[in-house]
């Protein structure tokens, strides 16, 4: 009998690649997912339901602390959960290492640009209700 008969699968898949990589990924995009799952039908009811007013309305409720803070949570999950997926999908599926890297860079600074932007036009929307 050759050795390798008695092998057992974990044994067989120790040290191969994304059996251990892929854990911490999944874990943070299924927090993330929980996050959304509460927070997007808030966002989509809330955002429908301040701009039947008109701008003025949509920039005051925008202002308000809660509202304020609960649509920077949402952008920073949203766009925390996005680069996640892209990460993977380009680890999975781009083999030239040269441009994997490209656009895992760009990947996230495409995700901290947006989330940025976001917040600061929150913030200002923010500070300026308060002013």
């Amino acid at each position: 009998m050759a050795n390798n008969e008695f092998i057992t699968p974990a044994k067989a898949a120790r040290g191969l690649g994304s059996a251990r990589a892929g854990t911490h990924d999944h874990i943070r995009q299924r927090v993330t997912a929980i996050a959304l799952v509460f927070l997007v039908p808030w966002f989509i009811f809330s955002v429908i339901s301040a701009t039947n007013a008109g701008y003025e309305s949509a920039a005051e409720w925008a202002g308000k602390p809660w509202n304020a803070i609960l649509l920077i949570l949402t952008a920073g999950a949203t766009f925390y959960h996005m680069r996640i997926g892209m990460q993977i999908i380009i680890e999975d599926y781009i083999a030239k290492t040269s441009t994997r890297t490209a656009l895992l860079i760009l990947n996230s600074f495409a995700a901290i640009a947006l989330f940025v932007t976001v917040a600061l036009s929150v913030l200002k929307l923010w500070i300026g209700a308060g002013a």
